[in-house]
């Protein structure tokens, strides 16, 4: 569990999750870490001992902790959706803090294997994401997002979207791409935004890559280009309903793997800084099993 996840949350959250487990018949163990670093010993710990399934008590960030373990084994993820952003968990259709309504799925058992994206450094290092990889302006108010201290929950997303709006500006960008039919196609010139969807929401529910399906073997490219700010304003309404696709700054390509390059931009995976452009993403088809509901 993130012992920080949505300000203290799992202080009702987590005890409430695991005696539900164990009424089931399921032996449950709660590790609770004081750090990325150390949450993520424990649970090699306790994979390397043999458990049955890992369950994740917080949101985004803790789900993209317990991927880098999990990716390519066996042993099925689930999710307490309890943190600020829960976009791994809406991919399996669970409402935040829906405590009940994750034991249940949990414990019916059903898995499914879902795909992850695998995002590589300009040195070479790497990590995976399961929801959404950001830059450009959305990284931008991540940035913000992240060191505002109120409001808490999704509403802080929206005051630092307004916030960075003040100062909207293009941003060059030079994108390779391999489509999902193989071709290789090069774009050049200024965007607002450049996304990589695996899954179709970020921040806390707002459907980006709204066609995206976490189990289809491709990612969601969306690109905005440069619009004046009233332009914008219009549109961002458009975003949060998920029908900003059909605007004409908006173009959107289903690829296989992405190199994206500009200068002075941080990317935000699954709501967590993966670090400076140049980056590369590709698809990690099926890497992932999860508790997953029955239709």
């Amino acid at each position: 569990m993130n012992p920080a996840a949505r300000a203290g949350a799992h202080g009702r959250a987590v005890p409430e999750a695991a005696e539900r487990l164990r009424a089931r018949g399921i032996r449950t163990t709660v590790l609770s870490g004081g750090s990325a670093a150390e949450s993520s010993r424990l649970l090699r710990t306790a994979l390397s001992l043999g458990t049955g399934a890992v369950v994740v008590a917080g949101g985004d960030g803790t789900v993209h902790l317990a991927i880098q373990q999990l990716a390519g084994t066996s042993v099925p993820l689930g999710i307490i959706p309890i943190g600020t952003g829960n976009d791994m968990a809406a991919a399996v259709g669970l409402r935040d803090l829906d405590i009940a309504g994750a034991v249940e799925l949990i414990a019916r058992g059903r898995t499914r294997r879902v795909d992850l994206a695998r995002v590589t450094r300009a040195h070479g290092t790497g990590e995976l994401f399961g929801s959404v990889l950001a830059s450009g302006f959305d990284s931008r108010v991540n940035d913000r997002a992240n060191a505002m201290r109120r409001p808490r929950g999704r509403s802080r997303y929206t005051l630092a979207i307004l916030r960075e709006f003040l100062t909207l500006r293009g941003i060059p960008y030079t994108i390779d791409l391999i489509r999902a039919d193989g071709m290789r196609e090069r774009l050049s010139g200024d965007l607002l935004m450049a996304t990589v969807g695996n899954g179709r929401t970020y921040g806390g529910r707002i459907p980006i890559c709204p066609d995206a399906d976490i189990a289809d073997g491709v990612l969601d490219l969306t690109l905005v280009r440069p619009v004046g700010r009233l332009r914008l304003l219009r549109l961002l309404p458009r975003v949060y309903r998920g029908t900003h696709t059909g605007a004409a700054e908006v173009s959107t390509h289903r690829v296989t793997r992405v190199r994206m390059d500009a200068a002075t931009v941080t990317a935000y995976a699954d709501g967590e800084p993966v670090g400076a452009l140049p980056l590369e993403i590709e698809v990690v088809p099926a890497a992932l099993s999860l508790f997953a509901p029955d239709s």
